[in-house]
């Protein structure tokens, strides 16, 4: 199989902005709202034949992401802390792994700053006996050992691929590294132990009831939103709505928009001379006194002095 030059050493995208913040993995869409004014983002990407690994330290915010077609992702976190990563609903990754196929999708809330790592291969993986994925990234709790081994694994490519090398011998060095990183994935989803908590996580059916929520939701933000009639045109009830809101975004429906809406305020200001109340208003802010008092709580300044920042920029 032939695959394309690699690029030699790991390249580094730091963001001290939330403005500015880009994800630098290529086979990653991902759309974000912050959960805070100021970030110290690190973004840590490594090129290797037929995969990227990626290492970031992140920042609290909530992520809806969708894996390009054919790739296999596999993602676990490179730290541990009291405070877990929300995945697709489930709380509890001390020991997990996760697995997503091409096209697949996932989300999560990072309430504190973390860090994990991703390994992406192009095409997509098989025949070595990995867990399947359809519409939804998959969780599995795997052995303590099997995630040390791999975590130490990832550390140790990316600083042997930062030293010097000689261009003739870096593509065996980074097939090489490849099938390590191969191996170590074969050994942390041979070390996956009978958990209960993963089987709701990984159910379809609840993933897809919250996409659609979502996405209608999505559909015009600007709109009141009335539980019922939300409700009624995803054939369900106001509870199962409200709680899949509350499981898969760890708050209420209503604190959620209210965040998505004053982030999208905010770029919405930042990419142009829009007026204040036009930007307030396309997102459904018509008390504007009530909507600048929310938005500096969130950004730490008001809607006109982002506005004015972005005319001077």
């Amino acid at each position: 199989m032939t695959f394309g030059a690699p690029t030699l050493g790991p390249k580094i995208f730091r963001f001290s902005d939330v403005d500015e913040f880009r994800s630098s993995i290529r086979t990653l869409d991902l759309e974000f709202t912050p959960l805070v004014r100021k970030i110290a983002a690190e973004q840590t990407i490594l090129n290797l034949p037929g995969c990227d690994v990626n290492f970031t330290k992140s920042f609290p915010r909530i992520v809806d992401a969708q894996l390009v077609k054919n790739c296999t992702a596999v993602g676990f976190t490179m730290d541990d802390h009291e405070v877990p990563i929300r995945f697709n609903g489930a709380q509890r990754d001390r020991t997990a792994i996760v697995i997503g196929g091409g096209g697949a999708a996932y989300n999560t809330v990072e309430e504190v700053e973390r860090q994990f790592a991703s390994v992406m291969f192009t095409p997509e993986v098989s025949g070595r006996g990995w867990p399947e994925t359809r519409a939804n990234f998959r969780i599995y709790e795997t052995s303590a050992l099997a995630l040390s081994w791999l975590r130490r694994l990832i550390s140790e490519v990316i600083t042997a691929a930062s030293e010097p090398v000689d261009a003739v011998e870096w593509p065996m060095k980074a097939s090489a590294m490849r099938e390590s990183l191969l191996a170590g994935i074969d050994a942390a989803f041979e070390g996956i132990l009978p958990a209960r908590w993963t089987a709701r996580a990984n159910n379809e059916q609840h993933f897809r009831t919250f996409q659609d929520i979502r996405a209608l939701l999505m559909d015009d933000l600007a709109q009141p939103i009335y539980s019922e009639e939300l409700a009624r045109k995803l054939g369900l009830s106001v509870r199962s709505m409200h709680d899949a809101v509350q499981r898969y975004r760890g708050m209420s429906l209503h604190r959620y928009l209210r965040l998505r809406r004053l982030w999208l305020v905010r770029k919405r200001l930042l990419a142009g001379p829009e007026s204040v109340k036009a930007a307030a208003l396309a997102f459904g802010f018509w008390h504007l006194s009530d909507f600048s008092k929310s938005y500096r709580h969130q950004f730490g300044e008001t809607p006109s002095q982002t506005l004015e920042r972005a005319r001077k920029a």
